[in-house]
């Protein structure tokens, strides 16, 4: 059975970044849990990671990014870059099938196996099967002055629910102080 994606989403926003996910996991077909938690904070709450893609595997790719953040802590997107070559060249991690969003005080990052580490122009990153849409929505909410960054998220990641299917509406959304 092929397992789908999920939905996270991070905005950055009136000195704040917000990072959400739902909680559906879906293998084939069936919806197997709808209240994952998919997003977790590394490094004493200093960094807060969400994944898309196979649960398993973004487990493994977690401890191993928490191991990475321990040899740079003060370097998230050095600890990133050193997750994705090894995730890169890496015999068994190459077939790990997941994606991570990263953020701290200052940076948003897309990790992937492909050896990517991304940093979006605008703070607006999403990923999984409902990502697009909640960008979409995100990019049209920040127009809203008066929104904070985790409504942004939340709202955002309630419009993907409603039109993507392996997407639901049990939401989690964690937030930062970004530096100044």
């Amino acid at each position: 059975m092929k397992t789908r994606s999920t939905t996270i989403l991070t905005v950055r926003h009136k000195g704040h970044v917000a990072l959400g996910g739902d909680g559906q996991v879906t293998l084939g077909s069936a919806i197997m849990k709808g209240d994952a938690l998919k997003i977790r904070r590394l490094m004493e709450g200093r960094v807060i990671t969400g994944f898309a893609g196979s649960s398993a595997d973004a487990f493994a790719l977690l401890e191993r990014f928490e191991a990475k953040l321990k040899d740079y802590p003060s370097n998230m997107p050095r600890a990133a870059t050193e997750l994705a070559k090894d995730w890169r060249t890496d015999r068994v991690l190459r077939r790990l099938e997941a994606l991570l969003a990263v953020v701290d005080a200052r940076h948003t990052l897309l990790v992937t196996g492909t050896g990517d580490v991304i940093q979006p122009t605008d703070g607006v990153l999403g990923i999984g099967s409902g990502g697009n849409y909640a960008v979409a929505a995100a990019r049209a909410l920040v127009a809203h002055a008066s929104l904070t960054a985790e409504q942004i998220v939340r709202q955002s990641l309630e419009i993907a629910a409603g039109i993507d299917v392996y997407t639901n509406e049990s939401i989690t959304v964690e937030v930062l102080e970004c530096a100044t």
